[in-house]
């Protein structure tokens, strides 16, 4: 069997179903492949910086390895970004390149180059990898893949990536002579011993003010069923990190929010004002935390559950009073269990506190709605979220629409709303949304980007024409890097040095350039059209790219600025009115 014909059978038995791929000479016999295995499909992009992000997106939905393939050098080197995606957000997916024939390669030589664009991208990619190898021998092609694909998937999950050169991938072999790859059973790492779950519930049963804090790992571990019955059993508040903002519709009656330096407020006061924090999941980098860890609900008992020990013992200022090393799942599923006989404390003060803070500080405030000129952006989410189904996929990009979506979305039990959140990169939402759709049966997919991070994968519109991938895209267009201006207005003295049209940056007409792709466009001006041309493109069983006209001066809000605690963001309320929020002593 010739091995590049293995390696996609192998995929494919493993459920993988699709390949994103750009192909070129290094990587022509596993794309040639695809005429042989009938299970597996490729799918084409216009750049493998889309084909990487596309199969992370592929893996969030399937819960299952993407796949994305490249060719040597700089087909290889395009992927990294993609990759990196993967990395820090804990998504498993394989990443295979082609290289140039082992006996063209370099090796040891002190020379830059050998064969033809010959990269190392082994060692390019380790650090941003849970596995990378080089596959010099046909025979050992079981043994990387097994290996690869088993710790892409175990524990902290992550992407892996095999090199394979040009005369392996031409090869025969007899898979029945294959070695594969054994692990070690080196056991569970969970530290949750009866005793430190006796050590929690004691804590649960003495707080006043506690909170659950929910993040990412959750949903890596597939443990949103028992945080769910977590959140019922115990009957006490919870706040979600944003890449777990999809873990709970935000109706929920316990939900307080979300947290963090770009949050609303009412989830950062109640983390603030917490006597006990339960984090489960969450690494609580200082994004979440602000830049000052040590001000981060500052007087609450803090256990901090993470599958990585090394996530939860920093030393950033922000210590806990109770670590433990644990998957999401199983720590939840023993808590559940020493929880039988548990009663209730008496929360009902600390949850009115928290509806208070919800009434007062609404993610739209009226004056968003009273905006005459284009369209507000925290209205926009309002209507958006509005209008959309309980089963809908939501990916959002970077920069300040990702904030005013994860602000101002209000998510339905259901839904699934999600970004690169750790690498975070322009232009991740557009080839995100291709994975997605392609992953679910060309379902219709919401992608919401800005004007700046459209142009970074704008090619990419042609494999969602060529496709039919019924892709809802809106473009917030505020003619500007606008989370940029906003950092430059704080400390640049408002200088927007590449930031808009007059100093550099400046963009195309969308419409056009959606039309000149073959898709149907549609102009958002102002609140009085919005909800309508939104009812007209949500019903459209095609690609739709929607011009969402925003002001070049529209501001993230609240936002907090450096040296702050979280419960202080930028405007800063009246000392007087944030003084009377606060339960515990305010930092002024």
């Amino acid at each position: 069997m010739k091995l590049s014909d293995y390696v996609l059978k192998y995929l494919a038995e493993r459920g993988i179903k699709h390949v994103f791929l750009i192909t070129g000479s290094a990587v022509a016999n596993l794309v040639d492949s695809f005429r042989n295995i009938k299970e597996i499909k490729y799918i084409c992009t216009q750049h493998e910086q889309a084909a990487a992000m596309a199969a992370e997106a592929y893996s969030r939905l399937t819960k299952n390895l993407g796949a994305a393939m490249a060719t040597s050098g700089p087909g290889a080197t395009n992927l990294i970004t993609g990759i990196c995606c993967a990395f820090f957000d804990s998504i498993p997916v394989i990443y295979i390149t082609g290289q140039v024939n082992t006996y063209e390669s370099k090796r040891e030589k002190k020379v830059r180059q050998v064969g033809f664009q010959e990269t190392d991208i082994v060692s390019v990619v380790k650090p941003i990898t849970k596995y990378a190898v080089l596959v010099d021998d046909p025979k050992k092609i079981k043994f990387y893949l097994d290996q690869a694909i088993y710790l892409a998937k175990s524990g902290r999950p992550g992407p892996v990536l095999l090199d394979l050169p040009m005369d392996v991938q031409r090869s025969e072999i007899n898979p029945e002579e294959l070695e594969g790859f054994i692990p070690s059973d080196a056991g569970g790492s969970l530290t949750a011993t009866d005793y430190k779950i006796n050590q929690i519930i004691d804590l649960l049963k003495a707080a006043q003010r506690p909170i659950l804090l929910f993040g990412a790992g959750v949903k890596l571990a597939n443990a949103e069923k028992e945080a769910g019955q977590l959140i019922n059993k115990l009957n006490i508040p919870f706040t979600l990190s944003w890449g777990a903002i999809d873990l709970a519709g935000h109706d929920h009656p316990l939900f307080a929010g979300t947290f963090g330096v770009s949050a609303g407020r009412p989830g950062n006061f109640a983390v603030a004002n917490a006597d006990l924090i339960l984090a489960v999941g969450s690494r609580l980098d200082t994004r979440q935390t602000g830049g000052k860890p040590e001000t981060f609900a500052r007087e609450a008992k803090k256990i901090i559950v993470d599958i990585e020990a090394a996530e939860i013992f920093k030393d950033r200022g922000l210590k806990p009073d109770l670590g433990i090393v644990a998957d999401a799942k199983e720590f939840i599923g023993r808590l559940l269990g020493g929880l039988n006989n548990f009663r209730t404390p008496n929360t009902s003060e600390w949850l009115k506190k928290i509806k208070i803070w919800k009434d007062k500080y609404p993610l739209c405030p009226p004056a968003c709605a009273k905006q005459s000129a284009k369209v507000n952006m925290y209205y926009f989410m309002k209507i958006l979220a509005e209008e959309l189904k309980s089963d809908d996929i939501i990916i959002t990009d970077t920069g300040s629409n990702l904030i005013w979506t994860l602000q101002g979305f209000c998510v339905k039990d259901g839904q699934r709303l999600f970004s690169a959140f750790g690498n975070s990169p322009m232009g991740y939402s557009l080839p995100a949304a291709i994975g997605a759709s392609i992953a679910l049966n060309n379902k219709p997919i919401i992608c919401i980007i800005g004007d700046g991070g459209l142009q970074m994968n704008i090619q990419e519109l042609q494999t969602i024409y060529h496709y039919k991938l019924p892709i809802k895209i809106f473009v917030i267009n505020n003619n500007a890097y606008g989370l940029i201006k906003q950092f430059q207005d704080i400390w640049f003295n408002s200088h927007y040095e590449a930031a808009c049209p007059e100093k550099g940056c400046s963009f195309p007409d969308f419409l056009k350039v959606g039309q000149a792709y073959g898709l149907k466009t549609e102009m958002i001006n102002n609140h009085e059209e919005l909800r309508s041309k939104l009812k007209k493109a949500l019903a459209s069983n095609e690609a739709i790219l929607c011009n969402v006209e925003a002001r070049d001066d529209e501001k993230i809000i609240p936002k907090l600025e450096f040296g702050k605690p979280i419960e202080d963001a930028a405007p800063l309320l009246d000392r007087d009115e944030f003084k009377k929020e606060m339960i515990i002593k305010p930092l002024d």
